[in-house]
C-alpha cells in the first residue's frame, strides 16, 4: 500500500502545552504528574474525607486552564461555551492547531478534509451542568446534547474549521485514538478524503482529582506509574489531547509538506471471548494485531528499532504485552529493540493515550533519538526480559539508521478487546534546499484580535531563535498556510536576525493598531511616465522574477526596429551586455519607462493583483489605455515613441498644431477600442469615456494639454475602499497623493523605491506586497513564489485567548464517585 505521511502534530498534554514541550519533555525524562495538596482538592469539589482517607491517593496528570477556551475565535456565545463539554472544546482548538502545522489553509486545500476522533466519557453534563438548578431551568438545557454528546465531537470540529471531509466519532475505550488513527489511513487510501485529522481527547471532570487504589484496579499506589519495573503497581490518570494530520505520501511530496514520519501499515482486531473477564488482556490477539501489522507494512521485525508499548505498568497487564510483542516478532535476536511508554511521564490519558503514544514515537523517529522510559530501576521478573528482543533505555540515546530506515511500532489495547497497532518509518530525506530567488522575504501575521497579533509575534520570533529554519520556508508557510484575519501585519527581512528583531519590535506595547479595512479591495494602478525613469530601478527584480522579465524582453522586442537600438540598454544598463546608448536619447527613455512600467503591471498581475480602475502622469496613460484593452501593445509601443519624439521637436514650448495633427493622424491609424477597465485621463482628470478613448482628438489634446493628474486623484478619492498603487520607479503619483490630505484620501503604495531609499528594489517590492495584503487584497501566494520549491515548516499554532467559561454544580448537590465505585476501574 502507499504509505501514509505525518504531516501535523498538535496537542496538549501534562506539563507541555505544546508538541514541542511535550517532546522536550520525553527526552528529558520528566515525569508530569502533579500531586495536590488538601486544600486544592477540597476547593475542586472533593469531600474532605474521601482525600483524607489512606487510599487515596492524590496525583494526576493535568493540563493547566482546561476550563478555558477562545469562544470569540469560533464564533461562540459565552452561553454556547459554558454549556460546552471542555473535552469538545480543547478538542477544537486543537484540530486548528493540526491543521496549521500541516501549512495548509484548509479554506484553500485542495481537497476534503476528514476527522477520526474519540474522547473520555462525558461528566461535565451530569456532574455540573445538572447538578445546576439555575442551568436545569433554563432554555439552555434543551439544547445543551449538541455541545456535550461523544457523536458530535468530530462533526462539530469540522463545523467550526469549515471541514467537508468524513466525520467520525470513534470510541474504543483506551484504544480509540489509535484506531482512529488507522480509520483515517484507512480513508485516505480509499480516497474518501485527501487530508485526515486523527486523534483523542480525555478531561474528567472536577479537572483536578486524584483516585482510589481499589483492589483488580489499574491504578498505582505510590501515585507513579512504571512501565515494566519490578515494583509497578498500575498507572496514573492523564489528561489532555493529541490530534495527527495525515496524507497520502505521493500528496505529502507534491506539495512540498513537512513530513514527520510515515505510517507503513496498521492493523485492528479484537480479544473475543478467550480470557479470563471482559476487562482482561489477551496475548494471543496483541500478538496478532502486531504481526498482522508487520505483515501490511512488509517489514521485517527486525528493522524495528523502538515500541512504543501500551505499557500501563500493571502487574499483570505488561508481562502479557511483552510476551504478545515477543511472539509477534518470532525472531531469535535479543535485546536490540528499545521498549517505552509516554504513560509513565504523563499517566494514562485514556481515549487519548494511543495518540499520545503514537506522537512520541513520531517525534523519536522525526529527532533521531530513543527517549527514556523514566520510573525503571529493574525488570518485572515476569517479563523474562532477557529472553526477548526487547530492551528499556533509562536514558535519551542516538537513534542511529542502520542497513534499513529507522522503524517504530506504537501499540494501544483497550477495556473490551480492542486491539490497534501502527508500524512507522522516519520521514524520506528532504530535497535539497534551493537558494532563494529573492534577497527579501516576506513575513505575513494576522490575527482576530490585537493582543493575538502580538502574541503570535513574539511566538515566532521564539521560534527563530530556538530552530535554524530557513526564512523563505517561514514565509511560504506563513503565506499559505495561515488563515488571513483582519488584524494583520507584514515584515519585510534579510535574515533570521532581522526578522526577530523586527518580530519584537512588531509586538512592543505602543505598536500602532493594525486592522484591516474589509473593503480596501480595489487596486487603482498609477502610471508615471516617463518622468520618473531611473536606470537599473528594476534590475535585480528582472533577474529573479521571470514573469516580469519576460514581459520585459517581449516589449523590448517591439520597440527595437522602431527605435534602432535595444531599450534595455537604457532601462537595465548594469547588466545589459550589448552596445550602450545615451541616457538623453527621450524616445529611448520613453521606450524605457513604458517597458517597466507594463512589465510591473504584469507582474502585479500575475500574483492576482488586477486593477479596478487606472490613471497615467503624461506617456503613463498609454500604458493605463494598453492595459484596458485601448490600444495593443505594439501600437502603444509605438505610440509612446512617436509622443516622445513630436515633443522632443517642439522643444520646451508648447506642441505646435501641426505636431498634434500628425499624432491624432498616427493614433488614427491604429483600431482604438473602448476601455475594458475604466481609467481616469489626466487631460480631463476625470474618468475617460468610451467615446473619448476611441477619437484621435482626445489623443491629440492629451499631448498638448497641461496634466491634470491631482484632479484624477481627487477623483479617486471619491469612492472608498480603494488603494493606489504605483508602477514605476519611486513615488511620484504616491508622493502626489499624499499631499493632498483629505480624509476620503485612499492609501497610496510605490511599487519601487526612490533613488535615495534606503530599501532595494526587492525589499520594496515586497512591501508593497505585504501593504496590500494588510488592506485585504487578495495575493495569489503560490504565484509570489515564483518557481522556486520553499517547504512547509512547523511554526507556532495560533495564540487562542482563552478566557473561563464554566458551569459548576450548585453547594451541597455535588456528589463525588465513592470509593467503592466500580467507575474508577473502567480504564484498562
Amino acid at each position: 500500500m502507499e504509505p501514509i505521511a505525518v504531516v501535523g502534530l498538535a496537542g496538549r498534554l501534562p506539563g507541555a502545552a505544546t508538541i514541542e514541550a511535550f517532546w522536550r519533555n520525553q527526552r528529558d525524562g520528566v515525569e508530569s504528574v502533579t500531586r495536590f495538596t488538601p486544600q486544592q482538592l477540597a476547593d475542586a469539589g472533593w469531600p474532605a474525607d474521601m482525600v483524607a482517607h489512606p487510599d487515596y491517593v492524590p496525583a494526576a496528570a493535568v493540563i493547566e486552564d482546561a476550563d478555558h477556551f477562545d469562544a470569540e475565535f469560533f464564533g461562540y456565545s459565552r452561553e454556547q461555551a459554558e454549556i460546552s463539554d471542555p473535552q469538545q472544546r480543547i478538542f477544537a482548538e486543537t484540530v486548528w492547531h493540526a491543521l496549521e502545522d500541516t501549512g495548509h489553509d484548509p479554506s484553500r486545500f485542495d481537497g476534503a478534509v476528514g476527522v477520526y476522533a474519540g474522547q473520555f466519557a462525558n461528566k461535565y453534563l451530569p456532574l455540573n451542568l445538572l447538578a445546576n438548578a439555575k442551568f436545569r431551568g433554563s432554555l439552555a438545557a434543551f439544547s445543551a446534547r449538541p455541545y456535550n454528546d461523544k457523536d458530535f465531537l468530530a462533526t462539530r470540529a469540522a463545523y467550526l474549521c469549515d471541514l467537508r471531509g468524513p466525520a467520525m466519532t470513534v470510541q474504543s475505550a483506551c484504544s480509540t485514538s489509535l484506531v482512529a488513527i488507522h480509520l483515517a489511513c484507512q480513508a485516505l487510501l480509499g480516497h474518501e478524503c485527501d487530508m485526515a485529522l486523527a486523534g483523542g481527547v480525555a478531561l474528567p471532570v472536577p479537572l483536578i482529582g486524584g483516585y482510589p487504589v481499589v483492589a483488580g484496579g489499574i491504578f498505582a499506589r505510590d501515585g507513579h506509574c512504571r512501565p515494566f519495573d519490578a515494583s509497578s503497581s498500575g498507572t496514573v490518570p492523564g489528561y489532555g489531547v493529541t490530534v495527527v494530520a495525515l496524507r497520502r505520501l505521493s500528496d505529502a511530496l507534491a506539495d512540498n509538506d513537512h513530513i514527520r514520519a510515515l505510517i507503513l501499515g496498521s492493523a485492528l482486531n479484537n480479544d473475543g471471548s478467550a480470557k479470563f473477564g471482559f476487562n482482561a488482556p489477551n496475548g494471543q490477539a496483541q500478538a496478532e494485531v502486531i504481526a498482522t501489522a508487520h505483515a501490511v507494512a512488509g517489514v521485517p521485525s527486525e528493522s524495528i528499532g523502538y515500541i512504543e508499548a501500551h505499557g500501563t505498568g500493571t502487574p499483570l497487564g505488561d508481562p502479557i504485552e511483552l510476551a504478545g510483542l515477543t511472539k509477534a516478532f518470532n525472531t531469535k535476536e535479543r535485546g536490540y529493540c528499545a521498549i517505552g511508554s509516554a504513560k509513565a511521564n504523563i499517566g494514562h490519558l485514556d481515549a487519548a493515550a494511543g495518540a499520545a503514544g503514537f506522537a512520541r514515537a513520531v517525534l523519536a523517529l522525526e529527532h533521531q533519538e530513543i527517549p527514556p522510559s523514566i520510573n525503571y530501576d529493574a525488570p518485572n521478573p515476569a517479563l523474562l526480559l532477557e529472553r526477548t528482543p526487547f530492551y528499556v533505555p533509562t536514558t535519551a540515546r542516538p537513534w542511529p539508521r542502520g542497513t534499513t530506515p529507522r522503524r517504530a511500532g506504537v501499540s494501544a489495547f483497550a477495556v473490551g478487546g480492542t486491539n490497534a497497532h501502527v508500524v512507522l518509518q522516519e520521514a524520506p530525506a528532504p530535497l535539497a534546499a534551493e537558494p532563494p530567488a529573492r534577497d527579501h522575504q516576506l513575513l505575513v501575521l494576522s490575527a482576530r484580535t490585537a493582543k493575538a497579533l502580538t502574541d503570535a509575534a513574539n511566538n515566532l520570533a521564539d521560534r527563530l531563535e530556538q530552530d535554524d529554519l530557513d526564512l523563505a520556508d517561514v514565509a511560504y508557510t506563513l503565506q499559505v498556510g495561515r488563515r488571513a484575519f483582519p488584524h494583520r501585519r507584514h515584515l519585510v527581512c534579510r535574515d533570521r536576525t532581522e526578522a526577530i528583531t523586527a518580530l519584537r519590535a512588531l509586538a512592543h506595547p505602543g505598536t500602532e493598531d493594525t486592522t484591516a479595512n474589509p473593503d480596501a479591495r480595489q487596486v487603482v494602478f498609477m502610471f508615471p511616465g516617463s518622468a520618473s525613469h531611473r536606470p537599473d530601478a528594476a534590475a535585480r527584480i528582472h533577474r529573479s522574477e521571470p514573469a516580469f522579465a519576460q514581459e520585459v524582453d517581449r516589449c523590448a522586442e517591439l520597440a527595437r526596429p522602431l527605435l534602432g537600438h535595444d531599450p534595455r540598454a537604457l532601462l537595465l544598463p548594469s547588466t545589459w551586455e550589448g552596445p550602450q546608448q545615451r541616457h538623453d536619447d527621450p524616445r529611448g527613455t520613453a521606450a524605457a519607462a513604458f517597458i517597466l512600467q507594463w512589465s510591473l503591471a504584469q507582474l502585479w498581475q500575475s500574483w492576482g493583483v488586477s486593477p479596478a480602475a487606472m490613471i497615467g502622469e503624461g506617456d503613463g496613460e498609454y500604458v493605463a489605455a494598453c492595459l484596458a484593452g485601448v490600444i495593443d501593445l505594439a501600437d502603444a509601443i509605438d505610440v509612446t515613441i512617436t509622443a516622445a519624439e513630436l515633443r522632443s521637436r517642439a522643444g520646451a514650448g508648447t506642441l505646435l498644431d501641426a505636431h498634434a495633427s500628425e499624432f491624432a493622424a498616427k493614433m488614427a491609424r491604429h483600431a482604438l477600442k473602448p476601455p475594458q477597465v475604466p481609467y481616469i485621463s489626466a487631460a480631463t482628470g476625470t474618468w475617460t469615456s468610451p467615446q473619448e478613448a476611441v477619437d484621435p482628438a482626445h489623443w491629440a489634446r492629451h499631448l498638448r494639454q497641461p496634466s491634470r493628474t491631482a484632479d484624477g486623484l481627487r477623483e479617486l478619492a471619491g469612492e472608498p475602499g480603494r488603494i493606489l498603487l504605483e508602477m514605476g520607479p519611486g513615488s511620484t503619483l504616491t508622493d502626489t497623493a499624499a499631499r493632498q490630505h483629505t480624509a476620503k484620501q485612499p492609501a497610496a503604495v510605490a511599487s519601487l523605491p526612490p533613488a535615495d531609499g534606503n530599501r532595494s528594489d526587492h525589499a520594496a517590492l515586497l512591501h508593497a506586497v505585504g501593504t496590500l495584503w494588510q488592506s485585504t487584497v487578495h495575493i495569489d501566494w503560490e504565484a509570489l513564489r515564483g518557481t522556486s520549491r520553499p517547504r512547509r515548516v512547523s511554526l507556532p499554532g495560533y495564540p487562542f485567548q482563552r478566557s473561563r467559561y464554566w458551569i459548576g454544580p450548585d453547594s451541597g448537590s455535588y456528589e463525588p464517585l465513592g470509593l467503592e465505585e466500580e467507575s474508577w476501574t473502567s480504564s484498562s
